[in-house]
């Protein structure tokens, strides 16, 4: 790749999720590569992606677009599709909606790094617009907009030329919809922050870090919490902040956007992290674990690769509160190894997937030379 020309792709920079941190890597393994993105929210990034040259679409001159971006999601497809990437060798596409239906040139190899097919038009539609989620007009307008982005999603998926999903649940969703093989390296985690607390915390409560959207199932850890009277702490926000906070019990505080030092510790010092929804991967549940915190998960999607139940958390089944719960009694008097927690999570380390994801990709652009 030492003479190649490449171009990097990402969805929408508007924070610091686990694509974005995907996204880092990638910048640090081609540091002269522009970033192509729908739109981007200046400030939003750490400042090594910042001050890079950042390509936006036309998206980004919209109006209200930071507090409504969602609203613009019929044009997303074609926003990435006006991006003139004609003049590079290698692009590299950083996806989880639409950022993998970029059109490369000719002679160029796409390589596609998928977080998942887009949720709410796959695996996760009936959670965002299930039975009673629409009203009378979205009803009419939500179905067929999704049907059309499904269409569009699996014609574009034949643009790229190599699949890597981020877990093994991922890729057995690219081969289900798209009809193509992917090969999986988990993302990375920042286990050089997320370390083990300098001494033992008294542990009084339970916590959950994520944006809070229907597929992240929070209801079943604020109902389970209700049901217990057990503490539960959540982190994040977003559109669902309303009706869970209307059904919280008095042991439940949602304490918005945390990071840096204070997320940390607030790791360091929970009982068990929360994961009540079937996750892509789960990074933050890997952080818990960097940080000698084990995780009480719905033992589906990738939390199977992330969490050895009995060792580093246990796994509940059924989606209930009750099921949960019973899996929070457990929790709360089993003991677990903090050495065997940070030793799991460092097989999941930022260098550990840098290493694997440059070790790739080189080995891709020689097999793709090879072959013209």
């Amino acid at each position: 790749m030492k003479n190649a020309r490449v171009a990097l792709v990402h969805d929408w920079l508007t924070g610091r999720r686990g694509g974005e941190k995907v996204l880092e890597v990638l910048a640090e393994i081609f540091p002269s590569a522009p970033i192509y993105t729908l739109f981007h929210f200046p400030g939003s990034q750490i400042p090594e992606i910042e001050k890079r040259s950042i390509r936006t679409s036309f998206l980004q001159r919209m109006p209200l677009l930071r507090g409504h971006y969602r609203h613009y999601l019929p044009l997303f497809p074609l926003a990435a599709e006006l991006f003139d990437l004609q003049s590079f060798d290698l692009v590299v596409s950083s996806s989880h909606c639409t950022a993998k239906g970029v059109i490369p040139g000719p002679e160029a190899l796409h390589v596609s790094y998928v977080h998942s097919p887009v949720r709410y038009a796959w695996n996760q539609y009936f959670a965002y617009f299930g039975p009673g989620k629409l009203g009378p007009a979205s009803r009419f307008v939500i179905p067929p907009m999704i049907h059309r982005l499904r269409t569009w999603d699996v014609a574009s998926s034949a643009r790229v030329d190599r699949f890597i999903a981020n877990s093994r649940a991922v890729a057995g969703r690219i081969e289900k919809y798209y009809r193509r093989t992917a090969e999986v390296v988990h993302p990375p985690v920042d286990t050089d922050f997320f370390t083990l607390p300098s001494s033992e915390p008294e542990r009084k409560y339970f916590l959950a870090v994520t944006a809070l959207v229907p597929y992240k199932r929070i209801d079943l850890a604020v109902a389970a919490c209700n049901l217990r009277g057990y503490p539960l702490k959540i982190v994040g926000d977003g559109p669902d902040y309303r009706a869970l906070r209307k059904s919280a019990g008095p042991t439940v505080e949602f304490l918005g956007a945390v990071e840096g030092t204070d997320l940390r510790r607030l790791y360091q010092e929970a009982t068990a992290y929360l994961m009540p929804g079937e996750e892509d991967f789960g990074i933050s549940a890997v952080e818990a674990q960097a940080c000698g915190t084990p995780v009480v998960a719905l033992g589906r999607g990738g939390v199977l690769e992330t969490v050895r139940p009995g060792e580093t958390g246990l796994y509940f089944e059924e989606t209930t509160p009750a099921s949960l719960a019973g899996a929070l009694d457990k929790c709360r008097v089993m003991n677990f190894n903090k050495a065997s927690l940070r030793a799991h999570a460092l097989m999941f380390s930022r260098g550990v997937f840098r290493e694997k994801m440059e070790t790739r990709l080189a080995e891709m652009w020689r097999e793709f030379k090879d072959s013209r």
